[in-house]
């Protein structure tokens, strides 16, 4: 039970995302979001998929992807965030 409400609450966490890139790639505005919290929101979520990844006998289990993918997201409104304030 644990393990699948991990897998839902990351997973939905994935979608979460969205209103944050649409709006700051909508409006060109990233003035309300601070690149060093999503820089560390980035690198939590990397280090943890790294550290899942060993503890798991280096295999890309669900629980590495679904913080991988977070990652991406993180990465990428760090983008749009440097991109906006171009």
């Amino acid at each position: 039970m644990l393990t699948w409400s991990f897998t839902f609450f990351s997973s939905a966490r994935i979608l979460a995302y969205l209103p944050t890139i649409w709006v700051i790639h909508a409006s060109g505005d990233s003035s309300q979001h601070s690149v060093l919290t999503w820089i560390t929101w980035l690198g939590s979520n990397l280090t943890m998929a790294a550290w899942l990844y060993e503890q798991g006998g280096r295999r890309l289990g669900r629980a590495v992807l679904v913080n991988l993918s977070n990652a991406t997201m993180c990465a990428l409104i760090v983008a749009l965030i440097f991109a906006s304030r171009g």
